[in-house]
Formats: structure tokens, C-alpha cells, sequence
């Protein structure tokens, strides 16, 4: 019987103590709920158990209490006290709820570890009702499956009861709020903001379960009453944030519903069948934060751009995945058939494939932004969609996109030639700071015309990358003096200072560098009115000036009659350039007249000194 007391006779203090605590705690409640309890050979086994280490304790505890001259009796009554039940109560008072309860406590005291079994839900105790669900009966007799909504309150008050033995069998914890855009943060945020969207916005749990009481289904739906052996697999976060949110914020959970998955698994294969489900509902393709902005209409139209814009030979084009994997999808559809699969390959062929990151990079680099290129892909995308945001640009067009395509194939012929210098370290941040040094000092505007025709850059350009990448890494490093690289690197103060120490262009030009300026740099070249090299040292000179002192040469120049109104408007423009920080550089056609503006008001004495940009 579950209820007799090992049949030893006591022979030392050790076996006093540990029969006489077994006694209070274990064997009189089993004797006298032995029909609560349930299985007797299971009871028989668990007080075998638990008075072998009751005698470990006991040992210890006597020991303990020896060198403190303590006494039997406080021992009692702290082992009683342990149990939550007053000390002169009987234990056949006790129901079976609370004897539950005193054991799960004794338990713990002891250091037995709970199973699965020790967890009983009864849904209709604890709300009143069973819950509604949906079964899903297995093929092959395996598992048996249910799909219900737990009321959040309910959630709550079962995680409050079990707490985290209930996420045994997850791969996490609880992992806090931490930061305003953690994935608790934002569950938090609807529980307190919008709970009745809960269901919308959460995934929801899995759960397994040893066994289900239920109501008799009809059609397929049925009522769950009792959950055995509940744990949660999958979803611990959401669990754990529902129980904070009440207890600690006293959210009202009236208007949270959660969607649930309970797997019903049996035989004699059950936890290896539990923790086969534990891992795959927690093994999922990771999700980056560029992937969430996959409908924003920017890439949209980019997509379309790239899906109806065709080389100048007419046999291929670009490939925007503006949803990653898209490619991949692709290219798997098109192999279906053999004449798809080749016709796929010709014409978007991998080399040809441009993503979010790409693009982002690319333009930020070619912006001036290096140092936010070198904060890493997805923080760098954040800061390109905030840009985009805060000074939308006009809708891209077929130009636009010749540009940007343009772009994507020099900044990535400057990354091979890199990567074959074989620089010791920092290559990734030597190209983007090289890209951005070449767009600084070309002020922007180079022939993407001829680079988008030939779909390459010229040997010319490729030598003067060459012949930059050892300074822009012998400059970026002398700038980073004593500070870590790396990190220094993502500073703005970085590429502040590293301008200065830009390597200088010098004839002859590389073609792309060499064409005709009609503000787009998109169509053919025109030889007989080429960029010179003057004409970008002018270009760099504009940018070096600050933002106020243009505003002075426009105001001070056109009131002494010394530089034309339209002049003056141009040097307006170009302090409006400055305060942007130069992501719009001057053209040939303004920093012609704006230099020699500034020396006519600089030699009038009307300016007290030229300072550098703000």
C-alpha cells in the first residue's frame, strides 16, 4: 500500500529523524489519500524514493544542528512548517489539492526533481469552463492533436501556479524587457495597448500533454477539461509576459486570447516523441530586420524597375530580391522545366542579383556615409530606410535605377580588387570608405552611362582603385590613432577627419571620371567638353567651404555688386548642400562660378576668414 512506512527499524539518530519526518510529511497523507493519489505501485515507488533521501537529509541536517546545539523538535517543526500545514494539524484533514500542494513543496525541499506528471491542470476549477477545441486526429495513431484559444487570464493563472516546470521542455526562459524593441518589449506593448489584437499579432504556443480529459466531440470539436503533464514547447515568452503583465502592471486580461497547439503524445517512445516536438517548434529560419520591410512601396517600385528594365543587348536584366529568398524561389520554379531553367540563368544569372542589404550599402557608401556601412548590414539598412523616410526622394525611375545598377557594379569591382590586395584586416571598411572618398572627390558624378552599357568599369578606374586602396589604409589607420579600429571606424568624427587625408585625383582620368556633366552623368560621352581635373579640385574646394560662409559670399558678394543674383543664388545652394552634410555635391556648372565667387568677396576683404564645413 502507497501509505505504509518502510518497514526498518530506526538504529541511529540519522534513521530517527529522516522515519520521523517521512512519517509527518509523506506516509500518513499517502495512507489516508491513497484514492487521490491514484496508482499504488507509483505511490510505493515515490515513498522508496523519497525516504532514501529523507535519511540523506536527515544525516546532514543532524550534523548541522548538532554543532549549533540544536534541537529534534525545531527540526520538526521546521519539516512540518516546509510542508504548509500547521503542526498540530492530522493529515487525514488534508484534501487532495492541498496534499498535492505538500508534497510539490516537500519535494522541493528535498531536491526531488518534479516530472511532468506533477502537473494537473483543471481548466474547469480554474475557470469555470472547459475550453473549446478543434481535433485533429493523427494518420498513423502517434499523437492526436488539438487546436483551441486559451484566454490570456487563464495562461497567466496556470504559468503563476507551475511556474517555470511548465518550460521544462522549452529552449528558453524568460528573457526579460530589455530594450524598446526586444520581442517582450512589443508583446507587453499590445497586452497593455491593444489586447484585443493579441490573437492577431501573436503566433501562440505549443504545448504538449500526457493525456486530456475532454468532453464527447461532436463534428470534430470537443471541450478539454483537464491537461496532464502540460508543458510548453514553444511560446515560453508569451507565457511568461502574460503573467508579468498581471502581476506586476495589473493588466487586465480580459480581452487577450492566445491561439494553442496541444499535442497529445503517448507510447513508449514519449519523451523521446516530447523533445522531438520541443525542437522543431523552436527551430525556425531566422527572421532580420530588413525582411519586414519587404512591402514598403520603395522596394515595390525598385522590383518593378528591375523586372522591366532590360541591358542594352536586350538578352538580360537585373534581379531585385526585394523578399530574401526570392532568387532562390525563382531559380527553383524556372527548373522545373529545362528551357526556363536555361532561359533563368542567361538572363539574371547570380552575379546579377542585387538584395535590401546590397542596395543599401551601395548608396549609402556612394552618399558619403561610410562609417554607417560599417556599422553592419541590417543597422546600416535601418539608418537607409530613416533616411528615406525622413526626406522621401522622388519616386525611382528607369535612370535612377541605371544609376544605382551602376553603383552596385563599381563598389563591387572595388571589393574584388581589395580582396585580392589581401590586406591583413579592415577590407570591408577600406572599400566603403573608398567608394565614399571616390564620390567625395568626383563630387558624385562620374559616367554611370558607360559604366550600365558595358556592365564593368574600366581598367583605368580598377588601377586607380589600386593605387587608392593602400593610402585610404594607411590613412583610415593613422586616423584611429590609439582607438579600436573597428569601433572607430562607425564614428561620423571617422570620416570627418579622414577627408582631409583623401588621396588626390590625377590626369590621366579614367573615362568615367572623364565625360560630359549635364547634371545626370546618363548619357553617351561627349570628348570635346570632358570633365577635367580642375574642374574636380574645384568641386573639392566647394565642399571644403562651410554652409554660413556661402550664405556671407551670397549676401556680401551681391550687396557690393561684386558676383551676378544668379551666382549668388548658386552659393546659396551650395550652403544648403553643406548643412546637409554634402549628400548632394556641386556639379561642374556651379563650382566654376562659385570658387571664383568666393575669391572676388574673399580679395574685397569682405570675408575675415574661410572656414571648413559644419
Amino acid at each position: 500500500m502507497p501509505g505504509r512506512a518502510p518497514n526498518v527499524r530506526p538504529t541511529s539518530q540519522v534513521e530517527v529523524l529522516g522515519l520521523e519526518v517521512c512519517r509527518h510529511l509523506v506516509f500518513r497523507p499517502l495512507r489516508d489519500n491513497a484514492a487521490a493519489l491514484g496508482d499504488r505501485d507509483e505511490g510505493a515507488a515515490l515513498g522508496g524514493r523519497l525516504w532514501r533521501r529523507c535519511r540523506e537529509i536527515a544525516a546532514a541536517e543532524l550534523g548541522r544542528r548538532r554543532r549549533e546545539d540544536w534541537r529534534r523538535p525545531l527540526a520538526k517543526q521546521d519539516a512540518v512548517a516546509a510542508a504548509g500545514r500547521p503542526l498540530d494539524a492530522p493529515a487525514r484533514q488534508a484534501g487532495p489539492e492541498t496534499l498535492k500542494g505538500a508534497l510539490l513543496s516537500f519535494r522541493r525541499r528535498l531536491r526531488v526533481p518534479a516530472t511532468r506528471a506533477d502537473i494537473t491542470v483543471d481548466l474547469v476549477a480554474m475557470t469555470g469552463s472547459p475550453i473549446p477545441a478543434l481535433h485533429v486526429p493523427s494518420v498513423d495513431g502517434g499523437y492526436e492533436a488539438y487546436l483551441a484559444v486559451m484566454p490570456g487570464e487563464t495562461l497567466s493563472r496556470i504559468y503563476e501556479r507551475y511556474g517555470v516546470r511548465l518550460l521544462e521542455l522549452n529552449v528558453r526562459a524568460f528573457l526579460g524587457l530589455q530594450g524598446r524593441k526586444s520581442v517582450n518589449a512589443e508583446l507587453r506593448r499590445t497586452i497593455m495597448e491593444q489586447p484585443s489584437m493579441f490573437l492577431a499579432f501573436n503566433n501562440g504556443i505549443v504545448a504538449t500533454v500526457d493525456d486530456i480529459e475532454l468532453s464527447a466531440e461532436r463534428d470534430g470539436a470537443a471541450e478539454i477539461h483537464v491537461l496532464k503533464g502540460l508543458q510548453i514547447v514553444n511560446g515560453g515568452q508569451t507565457t511568461a509576459s502574460l503573467h508579468r503583465a498581471r502581476r506586476k502592471e495589473s493588466a487586465n486580461l480580459g480581452h487577450v486570447s492566445v491561439p494553442i497547439k496541444i499535442i497529445k503524445v503517448g507510447g513508449a517512445d514519449l519523451a523521446e516523441m516530447v523533445t522531438s516536438i520541443s525542437r522543431a517548434a523552436n527551430r525556425q529560419n531566422a527572421v532580420q530586420l530588413a525582411d519586414f520591410s519587404a512591402s514598403d512601396p520603395f522596394h515595390q517600385q525598385v522590383e518593378t524597375l528591375a523586372n522591366n528594365t532590360w541591358l542594352d543587348d536586350g538578352k538580360g536584366r537585373w534581379f531585385y530580391e526585394r523578399a530574401r529568398g526570392s532568387y532562390l524561389a525563382a531559380e527553383q520554379k524556372a527548373a522545373y522545366r529545362k528551357t526556363e531553367q536555361q532561359a533563368f540563368r542567361t538572363q539574371t544569372p547570380k552575379q546579377r542579383r542585387l538584395s535590401k542589404l546590397d542596395v543599401a550599402r551601395y548608396l549609402t557608401a556612394w552618399a558619403g556615409l561610410p562609417y554607417r556601412v560599417c556599422l553592419g548590414g541590417q543597422k546600416n539598412f535601418q539608418h537607409f530606410m530613416q533616411r528615406l523616410k525622413d526626406a522621401p526622394p522622388p519616386p525611382p525611375d528607369v535612370t535612377w535605377f541605371k544609376r544605382l545598377v551602376a553603383t552596385a557594379i563599381l563598389y563591387r569591382s572595388v571589393e574584388r580588387t581589395v580582396r585580392a590586395m589581401k590586406f591583413p584586416a579592415y577590407g570591408a571598411q577600406i572599400v566603403a570608405y573608398l567608394v565614399a572618398g571616390l564620390s567625395y572627390r568626383t563630387g558624385g558624378r562620374i559616367e554611370f552611362g558607360r559604366i550600365w552599357s558595358s556592365q564593368g568599369v574600366s581598367p583605368q578606374l580598377e588601377e586607380l582603385v589600386r593605387t587608392w586602396a593602400p593610402q585610404i589604409d594607411g590613412a583610415l589607420r593613422a586616423s584611429a590613432g590609439q582607438r579600436n579600429p573597428s569601433e572607430w571606424y562607425k564614428k561620423e568624427d571617422c570620416w570627418a577627419e579622414f577627408r582631409s587625408a583623401l588621396p588626390a585625383l590625377a590626369d590621366p582620368l579614367p573615362p568615367e571620371l572623364s565625360f560630359r556633366d549635364d547634371g545626370q552623368s546618363s548619357g553617351p560621352p561627349a570628348r570635346s567638353a570632358e570633365i577635367s581635373l580642375e574642374d574636380y579640385n574645384r568641386i573639392a574646394r566647394c565642399m571644403e567651404v562651410s554652409g554660413a560662409t556661402w550664405l556671407e559670399v551670397a549676401e556680401r558678394g551681391q550687396r557690393a555688386g561684386l558676383i551676378h543674383w544668379r551666382v549668388a543664388g548658386i552659393c546659396r545652394t551650395l550652403a544648403g548642400y553643406a548643412v546637409g552634410g554634402w549628400e548632394r555635391k556641386p556639379s561642374v556648372k556651379q563650382a566654376k562660378p562659385a570658387i571664383e565667387a568666393l575669391k572676388s568677396v574673399e580679395q574685397a576683404g569682405l570675408l575675415a576668414n574661410v572656414t571648413g564645413p559644419k
